[in-house]
C-alpha cells in the first residue's frame, strides 16, 4: 500500500476503533466512595480477610531501604487476575480512567524501610510476597493491617510504572493456600548460581512474558542465591525490557535485512506511534514529540517537547535519560517483530504524545502499541528520507527541528539500497 493511502486510511480507521479507549475521564474521583464502601465489607477487626492478591509493589524511595507491599483488590476476588498489568488490557481496550480505576482498586498492604537484601530467605512478610509473584494465577491471602488505609489517588510523574491506591501498614501476612508455581520458575528457584539474567532470558523462551518475569525479579527471586536483593517495580520494569532486548538484538545479527521501506502505524490511549523499518544492520531509535498540556508537558504555553536516544547495531552501554522506559519498551516491541521475521532492520520510532494522555498510565501501554503496530496492513516507501517526510506531514514538529534531535533522521543518506 502507497504511504500516503496507509497513514490517511490509519488515520481513519483508528480514530474510530480506539475511541472508546481514548476518551477523556475523570470519574476516577467518584472511586473513592466505592472503594471505601467495598473496604469496611471486607475488614474484621484490624484484618483484611478473605482477599486474594494478583501481583506485588516494590517503591525506589530511599533505596536501599524500601516500601515493599502486596496489592490485593479489596472486593474483587473472583477477577482478581484482570488487577494485574499485562498485555491483556491493550486487548480489551481500556481506557486511561479503566487503568486507574483497576490501580486504585488495589490496596497496598505494605512495610517501609525493608532492606532489599533478601538472599534466599521465604520467611515472614517478604517471604509471602515472593510466594505471589512467583505464583502463575493469584494467591488467597490474610493481611493483618495497622489502622486504616490512606486513602491518597495523588498521581504523580513518579508514578509511571505502576500508579497504586490506598495503602496500609501491614503487620502480618499469611497465605490462605498454595501457590501453584510454574516448573520453569521452580527450576530457576533451584539453581543458586544462575545469574539474573540468564534466569530472565531462560524464562521469556519459555514463553513468560515480560510482565511476570519483572514481577519475579521486583521480588528479589532471581539471580544467585547469596545475591538476591528486592528490586523497584519501576526498576525491575525496564530491567527485564532492556534484558530481554539484548538477547533479542543477538539473535538478529546474521539475519537478512527487510528488502523494502516499511512504516507501521497504531494509536492508543492518546498516543500515535509510527515505526519506520530500514534496510539495513540493526539500528534503533525513540523520538518522543510531547504536546503542551500533555502530562508530561502540562505547560500548554510551553511547545511540543522532544526527547530522543538511539542505539547502533552494538548496542548502548548507559541508561537511556531522556526518554527513559519507554525506549526499551518500544524497542522490545520491534525486536519481537523482527525476530518473529528473522529479519534485521533500521528502526527509527516516532511517538506523538497527545494531551488526550491526561493521566500516566505506564509503559506497558508504549509497549503494547508497538507490539500491535505490526498487525494488518503498512505503507511502503522508496527511502527512508521519503518515510521520514510523508510520516512528518502528521507530525506536530517541522522536518528542520526533527532533524536536529533525531540521529537516523540527521544521518539519511542515499545508498545502494535506494537506487
Amino acid at each position: 500500500m502507497r504511504l500516503d493511502e496507509y497513514l490517511e486510511y490509519e488515520a481513519d480507521e483508528a480514530a474510530e476503533r480506539r475511541r472508546l479507549a481514548e476518551e477523556k475521564s475523570y470519574e476516577i474521583l467518584d472511586h473513592l466512595e466505592s472503594f471505601e464502601n467495598r473496604f469496611e465489607e471486607h475488614v474484621s477487626g484490624d484484618s483484611l480477610v478473605g482477599s486474594v492478591s494478583p501481583s506485588i509493589f516494590v517503591g525506589r524511595s530511599d533505596y536501599p531501604k524500601v516500601s515493599t507491599g502486596i496489592l490485593s483488590p479489596v472486593g474483587h476476588e473472583d477477577d482478581a487476575g484482570r488487577f494485574e498489568t499485562s498485555g491483556q488490557w491493550y486487548d480489551e481496550g481500556v481506557g486511561i480512567a479503566d487503568v486507574f480505576e483497576r490501580r486504585t482498586s488495589l490496596l497496598n498492604s505494605n512495610r517501609t524501610g525493608v532492606g532489599v537484601d533478601v538472599n534466599d530467605a521465604w520467611d515472614g512478610f517478604t517471604g509471602v510476597q515472593r510466594e505471589i509473584a512467583i505464583a502463575d494465577r493469584p494467591v488467597g491471602v490474610e493481611v493483618g493491617l495497622d489502622g486504616r488505609p490512606d486513602v491518597d489517588y495523588d498521581v504523580s510523574r513518579d508514578d509511571v510504572a505502576t500508579p497504586v491506591g490506598p495503602r496500609a501498614t501491614a503487620q502480618s501476612a499469611d497465605l490462605t493456600e498454595n501457590p501453584h508455581v510454574p516448573r520453569a520458575v521452580e527450576k530457576t528457584l533451584e539453581d543458586d548460581d544462575w545469574q539474573a539474567q540468564g534466569a530472565i532470558n531462560y524464562l521469556y523462551r519459555r514463553g513468560f512474558d515480560v510482565y511476570d518475569i519483572n514481577t519475579i525479579l521486583s521480588a528479589g527471586a532471581l539471580g544467585q542465591a547469596k545475591n538476591r536483593k528486592l528490586v523497584p517495580t519501576r526498576w525491575s520494569i525496564t530491567a527485564v525490557d532492556d534484558t530481554v532486548g539484548q538477547y533479542l538484538r543477538g539473535t538478529l545479527r546474521g539475519n537478512q535485512s527487510v528488502d523494502k521501506v516499511e512504516v507501521h502505524h497504531n494509536e492508543y490511549l492518546g498516543n500515535s506511534f509510527w515505526v519506520i523499518l530500514a534496510p539495513g544492520k540493526w539500528e534503533y531509535e525513540l523520538v518522543e514529540m510531547k504536546a503542551p498540556g500533555s502530562i508530561w508537558n502540562p505547560d500548554p504555553a510551553a511547545g511540543t517537547y522532544l526527547a530522543s536516544a538511539h542505539e547502533g547495531f552494538e548496542g548502548r552501554t548507559g541508561y537511556v535519560d531522556e526518554t527513559a522506559g519507554a525506549y526499551y519498551a518500544a524497542r522490545l516491541g520491534v525486536l519481537e517483530h523482527l525476530s518473529e521475521r528473522g529479519r534485521q532492520a533500521k528502526a527509527l520510532v516516532l511517538r506523538h504524545v497527545s494531551d488526550d494522555y491526561w493521566g500516566p498510565v505506564g509503559v506497558w501501554q508504549v509497549r503494547e502499541a508497538i507490539r500491535h503496530a505490526f498487525e494488518g496492513e503498512h505503507g511502503s516507501a522508496e527511502s527512508l528520507s521519503a518515510a521520514v517526510g510523508e510520516v512528518g506531514r502528521h507530525l506536530p514538529v517541522g522536518q528542520g527541528r526533527l532533524r536536529r534531535k533525531s540521529t537516523m533522521a540527521a544521518g539519511i543518506q542515499s545508498s545502494l539500497l535506494e537506487f
